[in-house]
């Protein structure tokens, strides 16, 4: 935060949960609750889905005054998964967002092509995945920068994800956990069987990624980028948007560098 503003202006943003919705009403009553617009920070209480959703909001915004409407975002956790968030405190709120760490994070681009004609573009900060829709095995071809680079994958699905987001769902699928500083992506397969040791790539930050769905009406695939799904896909292009830069806040030594190497010790 700049040292400047003293009290910064603060709009509070909560999920749904009874314990986010308890915290949103006591920390409004003590530190008021700025216009999203005229904010200078932005503070989201809940767990790491609202904090996707907080960022995915301002996304809608297009123009020249797109860049001024991304405010700085900390959050607090009051919900499950609280990766992206610091802990919980009414106290400090002040001293806590003057002391934060920050790190900038870019989003994944998906353009999805679907089944009847149609495109959908979608951002990521955490992953792009790729999900058979049916009980047979999804058939993906995967080019990179327009090279093909394997033919057929035969999987439950695949996943792109971003050093913020590589110790989400990635992770879960046996994908490596990256640096956030890292200038690679993942690209991970879903229970891959054919290749069936294929374990994945590691691809350069800039890398133009296809994913061609073989066989799509016998085998549809859907493609989610974090929590928007797009479903009945033909073929799906990742690729990263240095366009747009969002900055995460952290309580000084719990910042994303610090959890990213911490989770690998767990």
């Amino acid at each position: 935060m700049d040292p400047l503003l003293l009290q910064p202006r603060i709009h509070f943003t909560r999920s749904d949960a009874p314990v986010a919705v308890e915290a949103f009403e006591a920390l409004t009553a003590r530190y008021g609750q700025a216009p999203r617009a005229e904010c200078d920070v932005v503070v989201a209480l809940g767990g790491d889905g609202l904090m996707l959703e907080t960022l995915q909001e301002t996304l809608e915004s297009v123009g020249e005054g797109a860049a001024q409407e991304r405010r700085p975002v900390y959050g607090m956790h009051r919900g499950t998964v609280g990766f992206m968030m610091n802990d919980y405190s009414e106290d400090g709120l002040i001293e806590r967002l003057m002391a934060a760490e920050a790190a900038a994070i870019n989003p994944l681009r998906m353009t999805a092509h679907r089944i009847d004609g149609e495109t959908r573009v979608a951002h990521a900060f955490n992953e792009v995945s790729l999900l058979r829709e049916r009980h047979q095995a999804a058939k993906i071809r995967i080019c990179i920068d327009g090279r093909e680079r394997m033919p057929e994958l035969v999987c439950d699905g695949v996943i792109v994800a971003t050093p913020a987001g590589s110790t989400a769902y990635n992770y879960s699928a046996h994908g490596p956990i990256l640096p956030i500083g890292a200038d690679i992506l993942a690209l991970t397969p879903i229970s891959a069987f054919r290749p069936r040791r294929w374990r994945g790539a590691l691809l350069p930050r800039h890398a133009h990624v296809e994913l061609e769905v073989l066989d799509p009406e016998r085998r549809p695939v859907s493609a989610t980028a974090d929590n928007i799904e797009t479903r009945h896909v033909t073929r799906v292009e990742i690729e990263l948007d240095a366009s747009i830069t969002h900055t995460l806040l952290f309580d000084p030594g719990h910042g994303l560098a610090e959890r990213l190497i911490r989770e690998q010790f767990a």
